[in-house]
């Protein structure tokens, strides 16, 4: 993929701003048989697709996280239009909705090439994990060598020096008390 100097340049964005607009375009139409909470939705699906596309390209080492979003919400998008496009109050919106969807459509698989060009890339790098994450993973594996190593140090004398658990950490299996 060629570089960009700005998101507006890339392919996948001006198609997400063909989708946004031929969604306000098929918002805008009166009368409409859509419900407002139907175009409100699907007003904001569409716009969410260039929006994420462009904070993902601002946010390079959140890119693949805004990319999953957009080609969500391109998804999101095509399902709307699949739910009522076969309803006969919907049928004079025929042709829009097509556009609508098979716009979706194309951004959803530019999104999924991309992402896919992005992780086979060798200068692709895996997320690093936070310091709070380091923090819990580090809390996580101290707990675990402790619950394995407590039994196994019992005194012989301690009341759960003889329990399955402690005869187990011990490596003593079934054959009684230490």
């Amino acid at each position: 993929m060629p570089k960009y100097q700005k998101f507006e340049d890339l392919p996948v964005w001006q198609e997400a701003a063909r989708l946004y607009n031929r969604v306000l375009d098929l918002i805008e139409e009166s009368p409409s048989p859509l419900s407002p909470g139907f175009r409100n939705q699907l007003d904001r699906a569409a716009i969410s697709v260039s929006n994420h596309i462009a904070e993902g390209f601002e946010r390079a080492n959140e890119l693949n996280s805004f990319l999953a979003i957009a080609r969500a919400s391109a998804g999101e998008v095509r399902s709307m239009v699949a739910v009522v496009k076969d309803r006969p109050r919907f049928k004079p919106l025929a042709r829009h909705l097509e556009e609508i969807r098979a716009l979706a459509e194309s951004c959803a698989k530019q999104l999924a090439a991309w992402t896919a060009s992005i992780e086979g890339s060798p200068a692709h790098a895996k997320r690093q994990p936070s310091d709070e994450e380091k923090r819990q993973r580090e809390g996580a594996n101290k707990a675990r060598e402790f619950r394995r190593d407590f039994p196994r140090n019992l005194r012989p004398g301690h009341p759960l020096s003889g329990s399955s658990e402690a005869r187990g950490a011990r490596g003593d299996g079934e054959r009684g008390s230490a």
